[in-house]
């Protein structure tokens, strides 16, 4: 007891530290410590955390991957759509335009200006690089000499400086990180392009290279049909006037697809959009744009096996870049046409006012069902007119209908858009309308394959002598494409075959069973 009541007196004694008592004293020291115990641990998970941080931001070229998911199971190689199919581009070349509004000028100037460019680049390039002929197994390519390009070193190494890295032995494999930082973590001020299928951001990756991520909404499995349509579709495919498809992201349910990025708008808004507001596409260039998207087709209908068609060609899957070249886009409705398959037999998708008759009716799908649409957008450029305009009369609300009307009545001058400051010529216009005509057949059989419309279109040929000939055997018969009929000097009609008047399309992105 006696050295308890001690201890209680000792820690009761007044000590030296502002007169405080021994068992305060303690105690705040006991405080103190457990205090500086505390900031010792936060400053060390502080230090902590900044090295993980500085680690995080290392270069994506430093960086070791090491997990890597596994492929979706329905992606499937396509063995045979390595080879290259590059067409001269003949008469239509080239012309400059500006990215941005400028200050009022003398468009007529300009517009002199850009077709005397095209002609002088016409003239340095006859002797182009490939040729084309015709073979009776169908297209043939021969090499003349390498093509040289002030592009080809940026459209053949877009991806120089990445990791070299593919499940299926072409392209590139993104992680959803990747594309994360190349788009600003799809930041909405990058969105280009959004529709039923995703949404399209415009990114640049690590090495500098723009690109268009294409992230496809996840809605009951319509990401994984698509991305393997597209990944089969054209994963091998390289040609001039299609969109580079550059590489993917398979990353849980994501679903990504990385393109080359165009830089130019597409041929719709060139038409019919806001770039139409302060510029309009010369003739030239409009041809030069359907010439290039007709050499894309028959190369995917004629070029490969299995053949691809597109299924959803109108004007605003044409792509054109600062050159006016154009580039096919968005293979999501594509189908493969196997060897030995006349047709196949699918759901009808697509968009009224550019889908084949037949196809609508029947839902039997080849390669002419991407005939007729072409031959609508061919309307489309000719006439600035939308394929389907519910704003106009109601005899006007139908192109194709309103087109053969006026043909028909003998005024095919009067179809050409009235933006154009220079019209084209009777013969540029008559070969241009023959042409649409003939793709818009309603018979899909009498419809030209696209390696014909390709020599058709291209002034510097005349229409296949096989073709007259066998116009000039038909029976006289009326037509709607008869006021549009030459003679030349053989007495051998330029005339299409007899066109027969299609039922009326909507005009609205449709998908029936």
């Amino acid at each position: 007891m006696s050295s308890n009541s001690s201890l209680t007196e000792s820690l009761h004694e007044k000590t030296v530290v502002f007169g405080l008592k021994l068992w305060v004293v303690i105690g705040v020291a006991v405080g103190a410590s457990l205090l500086g115990i505390l900031l010792i641990l936060l400053i060390c998970l502080t230090i902590q955390s900044c090295i993980k941080r500085s680690r995080s931001r290392k270069p994506l070229n430093d960086r070791h991957m090491i997990q890597i998911p596994p492929p979706c199971k329905d992606i499937k190689e396509v063995d045979q759509f390595a080879n290259d199919f590059v067409v001269h581009d003949g008469l239509l070349l080239t012309i400059q335009n500006e990215p941005e509004p400028v200050e009022p000028i003398d468009r007529g100037a300009v517009q002199l200006a850009q077709e005397e460019k095209l002609k002088q680049r016409e003239e340095n390039n006859l002797s182009g690089s490939f040729r084309i002929t015709d073979g009776c197994e169908g297209i043939q390519v021969v090499s003349i000499d390498e093509q040289s390009s002030t592009h080809a070193t940026v459209d053949s190494a877009p991806l120089a400086g990445l990791p070299e890295f593919s499940y299926l032995g072409w392209g590139h494999w993104f992680t959803l990180r990747d594309l994360e930082l190349a788009t600003n973590r799809f930041a909405k001020d990058n969105v280009i392009g959004e529709g039923g299928y995703g949404v399209v951001y415009r990114g640049r990756l690590s090495n500098g290279t723009p690109v268009a991520v294409k992230k496809i909404l996840n809605n009951l499995g319509q990401a994984e049909r698509e991305f393997r349509v597209e990944v089969e579709a054209i994963g091998h495919v390289r040609h001039k006037n299609l969109v580079r498809l550059l590489g993917y992201c398979v990353e849980g349910t994501q679903r990504m697809l990385v393109y080359e990025y165009v830089n130019n708008g597409n041929l719709e808004s060139w038409l019919h959009g806001e770039l139409s507001q302060y510029s309009s596409l010369t003739w030239l260039a409009r041809m030069k744009i359907l010439l290039g998207t007709a050499k894309a087709l028959a190369y995917l209908h004629e070029a490969i096996e299995p053949k691809v068609v597109h299924r959803d060609i109108k004007s605003s899957n044409i792509l054109i870049d600062d050159e006016f070249n154009a580039k096919i886009s968005d293979f999501g409705l594509a189908k493969m046409l196997g060897a030995g398959k006349s047709h196949i037999a699918t759901r009808v998708m697509g968009t009224f006012g550019y889908v084949a008759p037949e196809y609508a009716n029947s839902g039997l799908l080849n390669e002419k069902s991407d005939v007729y649409s072409f031959g609508v957008v061919l309307l489309e450029a000719i006439t600035g007119r939308d394929p389907i305009d519910y704003e106009r009369p109601p005899n006007e609300v139908n192109l194709v209908d309103w087109l053969k009307m006026m043909v028909a009545n003998r005024r095919s001058e009067e179809v050409v858009d009235p933006n154009l400051e220079r019209r084209p010529s009777t013969k540029e216009l008559k070969r241009a309308l023959l042409t649409a005509l003939r793709c818009i057949d309603l018979n899909a059989e009498k419809r030209p394959s696209m390696d014909q419309v390709v020599r058709m279109l291209d002034s510097n040929e005349p229409i296949p002598q096989e073709e007259r000939r066998h116009r000039q055997n038909r029976t006289p018969e009326s037509s709607e494409t008869e006021p549009l009929r030459g003679k030349n000097n053989s007495g051998r009609s330029d005339a299409p075959e007899h066109e027969a008047r299609p039922p009326r399309p909507k005009s609205r992105t449709f998908s029936s069973k």
